[in-house]
């Protein structure tokens, strides 16, 4: 089984920004167009950008997207200036005949996402030690508008992105199958790049699935 990889657009983020990213980008969209059967579609408006998304209306999958979400802060906090990478796969199921070193279990991969962010370090805030009653202009207001309204942008493409990969990439996927939920098995897997695993998880599941396909 050959295992489609979609590598998204690398985007450059400030840390509050991170949450409304991810979960627009990766963690929602991609698990709607993967959902199965019956969902509750339910239209989500960003606070940080003019942009609408869509999830699944499933309290569990939004709880565990949440939970990835908080780990993948709890990394970049840990491991800051570096470049940090979540990766969502889709994967079936397979019984196999055990043996000493295996389980009877096999997870076969056959669609991975894998999104970069460079996290800009925290910004220190103004001192605002000055005595003057004039109205004071942050230099900086004018450079964060422009960088917040290159980021909407990035952002959206990022989502024609993953629309263009759904249409265009259909025959991997495999039989639905006989499991509750609303989604296909899946995993969400998170590295930086001070993380060995960093770079090497697409190496290992091409070991595990056989030579992948891309499209960025």
């Amino acid at each position: 089984m050959n295992c489609e990889i979609c590598q998204l657009k690398e985007l450059d983020v400030e840390h509050f920004e991170i949450h409304e990213v991810l979960r627009c980008k990766i963690l929602h969209t991609i698990l709607f167009h993967r959902a199965l059967g019956l969902v509750r579609p339910k239209d989500i408006d960003l606070e940080l950008f003019e942009i609408t998304y869509v999830q699944c209306g499933d309290v569990e999958l939004e709880r565990k997207v949440d939970e990835k979400i908080d780990q993948f802060l709890d990394r970049v906090d840990k491991h800051p200036n570096k470049k940090n990478q979540i990766c969502l796969s889709f994967y079936e199921v397979k019984n196999k005949q055990p043996t000493w070193f295996t389980n009877k279990v096999e997870r076969l991969y056959w669609e991975q996402w894998y999104i970069n962010l460079n996290v800009a370090p925290h910004q220190k805030g103004h001192s605002g030690k000055s005595t003057s009653s004039k109205i004071v202009v942050d230099p900086e207001a004018e450079e964060r508008t422009v960088r917040r309204a290159a980021l909407e942008a990035s952002l959206r493409d990022v989502l024609f992105q993953i629309i263009r990969f759904v249409n265009e990439k259909k025959d991997h996927i495999p039989p639905i199958p006989n499991l509750e939920g609303v989604s296909f098995p899946y995993e969400i897997t998170i590295s930086s790049s001070s993380d060995s695993a960093f770079g090497m998880e697409m190496f290992k599941r091409m070991l595990q699935t056989g030579h992948p396909t891309m499209l960025s």
